[in-house]
């Protein structure tokens, strides 16, 4: 029986993988997995080792703090693997912990196949870290064409697959009107799917939401949670008595609720892709501490936070990011929009056309599954 390994390093890396090994498990029902993975891969029945949030930190300063406990949760999992002897090990982005696991694994045993998904953002800093992957990855599997220059310079196998969180899904239909009035428009709400980034965004956009309540009496704020945050932010919510905000964590109804929405306050990352996606018209939100904020200033070498916008090299969605994400330039964003239709009506116009350059000619899950077929046959 082939086996595979699968190594993720936080919730949108353990979605990611899943929707992979989903497709996987339907043409190869007899392979054997073991993962570092989060809900989605244990809803394959694929258990993981430890708990996802054991690992997942945000910023530089979280992982200086937490450096022995990463170090050892590293040494713990290549043990793991070792013991496991997979023919493939897949990681899945988070870089700074599935790659150093990938490091330390082909060096104890070069025979095992590895192959990374979601190439690290070397157009975004550190360029220099392809020269090192080539030693120990086997293939790599990118979610944007435009990334393929970077790898083949230095003749490192790759694959672009695109984006799967841009895939069309048959999800069955969910009647959600028990869970939104039919009164009510709907604004969705990503406060990230990090501990540390729920706990700093959270209390902004509550704020936001109290600001809305005060001009409007027609809307509906749906936080879009993580399984493991569900509670978290259902509490503190609760606990100031916003009637009209709910939290959902099944995907299913998410996808749903994003697809009824007429607006979206997100989070930087990946799930901006899926917002766009649904033809919903948003912003973009994002802080961190002021060291880790200077650090990453002096680092990077873009001028954006979201895909969309580095992709065009301009502002397609509005990022509101350190000191401007603030309750007030939320709420001024989201009401100027609201006031505009035609500025929502352009963006998704000029993000539908972005993503038709990031869509695989199939799909990312079969493109990806494949290139893991081909090596569990080679």
């Amino acid at each position: 029986m082939k086996k595979i390994f699968i190594i993720t390093g936080e919730p949108s890396g353990d979605k990611l993988a899943s929707k992979v090994i989903s497709k996987l498990q339907k043409d190869n029902p007899n392979i054997q997995y073991s993962c570092v993975g989060g809900t989605h891969l244990y809803s394959l029945g694929i258990k993981s080792i430890f708990e996802l949030k054991e690992i997942t930190y945000i910023g530089f300063t979280s992982v200086l703090f937490n450096i022995f406990k990463i170090k050892r949760k590293i040494s713990k999992t290549v043990e793991e693997v070792i013991k496991f002897n997979p023919d493939i090990l897949f990681t899945v982005d988070s870089p700074d912990f599935t790659l150093r696991v990938a490091e330390k694994v082909k060096k104890l045993n070069n025979k095992i196949r590895t192959i990374h998904y979601v190439a690290p953002q070397v157009w975004v800093w550190r360029e220099g870290r392809i020269k090192k992957f080539k030693k120990f990855l086997d293939h790599i599997l990118l979610l944007f064409d435009f990334e393929k220059k970077y790898f083949d310079k230095e003749n490192i196998p790759n694959t672009f697959v695109g984006h799967p969180l841009l895939e069309e899904e048959a999800n069955k239909k969910i009647n959600i009107s028990n869970i939104i009035p039919n009164d009510k428009k709907i604004i969705s709400i990503f406060c990230g799917s990090r501990l540390s980034e729920v706990n700093l965004l959270l209390p902004i956009l509550i704020d936001f939401i109290n600001k809305m309540n005060k001009k409007y009496d027609n809307f509906i704020f749906v936080f879009h949670a993580t399984y493991e945050n569900k509670d978290l932010i259902s509490k503190k919510i609760k606990h100031i008595n916003l009637e009209n905000t709910e939290v959902i964590s099944e995907d299913n109804i998410k996808k749903q609720i994003l697809n009824n929405s007429i607006f979206a306050v997100s989070k930087s990352g990946t799930v901006s892709l899926e917002i766009c996606n649904a033809k919903v018209p948003s912003i973009i939100i994002y802080k961190m501490n002021f060291l880790n904020f200077l650090i990453i200033k002096m680092l990077v070498k873009i001028k954006f936070a979201n895909i969309i916008n580095i992709i065009n090299n301009k502002e397609v969605i509005p990022e509101l990011i350190q000191k401007e994400c603030n309750s007030k330039e939320i709420y001024n964003s989201v009401v100027y929009f609201l006031n505009n239709p035609e500025l929502m009506k352009k963006q998704i116009n000029d993000c539908e056309e972005t993503l038709t350059k990031i869509r695989s000619k199939t799909s990312s899950s079969n493109e990806a599954s494949s290139v893991l077929t081909k090596f569990l046959i080679s």
